[in-house]
């Protein structure tokens, strides 16, 4: 099932920068971000409430509290920069620098989670990273 929802996810960030880019047309990249945030905010929080999960908050360990604040952090300062290179540059140059994120989490993920990194890993991140070259000359 996780293939699908990755899926789902490919999909989506797609429409997002596609739409993102037609919307931060003449807006404030900081405030479209900050508009595009909300709407994450309410829909989240939207299944959680149709979910009926609100009742797992307590038992949320501090660890994970201080990690999930982190990552709320890097999102954040993700988007910012996402909507502000959205604003100046193609999105078709855009994005695919953007992707080089899946380059760095393979790296990041070997190192501070001693996940599995394998030739076949290897040779997928150099092929990325040459060809978001290729797509950005």
């Amino acid at each position: 099932m996780w293939f699908w929802y990755a899926v789902l996810s490919a999909v989506f960030a797609a429409l997002t920068s596609i739409l993102a880019k037609a919307g931060i047309e003449g807006v404030n990249s900081n405030l479209a971000t900050a508009i595009r945030t909300v709407v994450v905010v309410v829909m989240a929080w939207g299944m959680v409430f149709l979910t009926n999960t609100q009742g797992g908050i307590g038992a949320i360990s501090r660890k994970s509290w201080i990690f999930l604040i982190l990552s709320g952090l890097a999102t954040g300062a993700s988007w910012l920069c996402y909507y502000r290179a959205l604003q100046l540059g193609d999105v078709s140059k855009v994005v695919p620098i953007d992707k080089l994120s899946v380059v760095l989490t393979l790296v990041l993920a070997f190192v501070f989670l001693h996940e599995q990194f394998t030739a076949k890993s290897l040779v997928g991140c150099i092929l990325i990273g040459a060809g978001t070259l290729i797509m950005v000359l």
